[in-house]
Formats: C-alpha cells, sequence, structure tokens
C-alpha cells in the first residue's frame, strides 16, 4: 500500500496557498469599495482519545461591506472513524484510520444581486485514497451571465482533463445541492465530485492538478462576478428575498450537507463546521 503521509503534505500545502491566495483577493474586493475589513484567523486543534496526533486546522472569517460573512478553512486531520459511521465512508469498513485535508469556503454577500458562492476541495485516505470537491454558485437573484461565466470557467477546468468530467460533475452538482423536502435547487449549480481514486501516484498527480485546476477556476472567476454586482442599487424586496434564499441555504447545510456531517462526526471545530451558515435569514 502507498503511504500516501507525503501526497496529503503536497495536499494541505496547496490549499492553504490557495486559501492566502483567494483570501487575499476578497480583501482586495473591500479595498476597493472603501473598507478595511480583513479576515480573522483562528487556530484550532482536534482532540480525540488515545489519538497523540489528531491534527487541526485554521478558521478564516472576514465581515465586510462587500462579503457580510465569507468564512475559509483549511484543515488537516488524523483519526479514526467510529463503527457505525465508518460503514458510511468510502473504504472505511476495511481500514477505519483515515487522514483528511482540505479547504472549504461559503460566502455570503451584503448586496442581494451579488451570489452567494461556496467551494471546497479535498483529498482523503482510508483503505483507499480520494479527490473530492467541486462549487457552486446560489444566487438569491440570478443573472444568466453571472451562470455562464461560473459554468465556463469550470467547464474549462474540466476539459483539460477529461473530456466527460464537466457534463458528469455538473449533473452531480445538480443531483447534490438539491433540497427534496422544498423541491428545488440551492442555486443555479456548478460541478461536484467525489471518490475521484487514486490507485498509484500517477493517479494521484492526475488527480491532483485536476483539483488544483478546480480551484485556480474558482479564483478566476467568483472575483469577477462579485465586481460585476457588487455596486448594483438593491431594494427592501431585494433584501427579503435574499434572506429568504439564505433561510434555504441553511436548511441544506444542516439537514442534508456530507461535509457538516463528517466534521460534526469527526471531532471538528464547530463554529468551523458552521461557518457555512449565513449571518442573517428568515423564514416565511
Amino acid at each position: 500500500m502507498t503511504d500516501w503521509q507525503p501526497h496529503t503534505a503536497r495536499a494541505k500545502d496547496w490549499f492553504e496557498d490557495l486559501r492566502d491566495r483567494i483570501c487575499a483577493e476578497f480583501e482586495a474586493i473591500e479595498r476597493e469599495a472603501g473598507s478595511d475589513a480583513a479576515f480573522e484567523y483562528i487556530a484550532w486543534q482536534r482532540e480525540e482519545e488515545g489519538n497523540a496526533e489528531p491534527g487541526g486546522g485554521t478558521r478564516g472569517v472576514m465581515k465586510g461591506k462587500v462579503f457580510e460573512k465569507v468564512g475559509v478553512n483549511v484543515s488537516t486531520v488524523h483519526g479514526r472513524f467510529a463503527p457505525e459511521f465508518a460503514r458510511t465512508i468510502h473504504g472505511a469498513e476495511e481500514n477505519p484510520e483515515f487522514t483528511a485535508t482540505g479547504i472549504s469556503l461559503v460566502a455570503h454577500m451584503a448586496n442581494p444581486h451579488v451570489p452567494a458562492v461556496h467551494m471546497n476541495t479535498r483529498f482523503l485516505t482510508t483503505a483507499k485514497a480520494w479527490f473530492g470537491g467541486g462549487a457552486d454558485l446560489n444566487p438569491p437573484i440570478p443573472y444568466e451571465d453571472d451562470t455562464e461565466a461560473f459554468h465556463a470557467a469550470f467547464r474549462a477546468a474540466c476539459a483539460g482533463h477529461n473530456p466527460t468530467y464537466y457534463e458528469r460533475f455538473r449533473k452531480w452538482a445538480d443531483d447534490y445541492f438539491f433540497i427534496p423536502h422544498r423541491g428545488v435547487h440551492r442555486g443555479v449549480g456548478g460541478i461536484f465530485y467525489d471518490h475521484l481514486e487514486c490507485p498509484d501516484d500517477a493517479a494521484w498527480e492526475r488527480n491532483f492538478a485536476f483539483t488544483q485546476d478546480v480551484g485556480r477556476a474558482f479564483l478566476e472567476v467568483f472575483p469577477r462576478i462579485v465586481r460585476r454586482r457588487m455596486d448594483a442599487e438593491f431594494t427592501p424586496e431585494d433584501k427579503r428575498r435574499q434572506l429568504e434564499w439564505r433561510g434555504r441555504y441553511a436548511e441544506f447545510n444542516l439537514v442534508y450537507d456530507r461535509g457538516t456531517l463528517f466534521g460534526l462526526k469527526t471531532g471538528g471545530n464547530i463554529d468551523a463546521i458552521l461557518m457555512s451558515l449565513p449571518p442573517e435569514a428568515v423564514w416565511s
């Protein structure tokens, strides 16, 4: 079996570098809006009985003029799944020992014409090793050109690696980011992928390269959309629509999101796990 520790370290370094680049770009947008808002970073350590090196992460949060609340988290953890949870994780029934490293981002915007967004990429090992991730756009007031720009960026990222990826991962996002009890999608989609397996070093390099391009695509397209909409005039009715849509977002993350469940089941930092929740929402 491949020793995945060096690969986990490389993935961790990339996720941290991507975090730094994204946060710098978001702070630059705040400066353009006349705000001095900046990310505040809080390090946390995971605790697990009998585990001397459980790992941890850093939670980064900024509350500004454009980004009402944005969280960018990076974590790298190691441990052992509880038996009942192990049955739900790829390769964990065979080996409940796991490592996981990844970046997770959620941005809730002040202006309802600017879409909220989610992005995460990750590398996990159990008896198997794989990458997963994706990004999806969540506009309270959708604009076709924003939707097309977002999808075009990820279509191009996918095309550079496998001609089947975009359609497969776009459909996976449509199926995953759906709120069954409401009968609606939580946004206008994007891509979602999981279990991109790494049976050997060559496959790891290919999947890591793709995952890096997913992060680069996000960094290229989302700030462009923000700058396009952040100065738009909006009405109280627009704001009400945004707050209602945030309620739908909260429902999905608390009821259906696998990443939220993974964090809670593996002893992650509660504030980091729930940073995805909006700062304000309403239910009519």
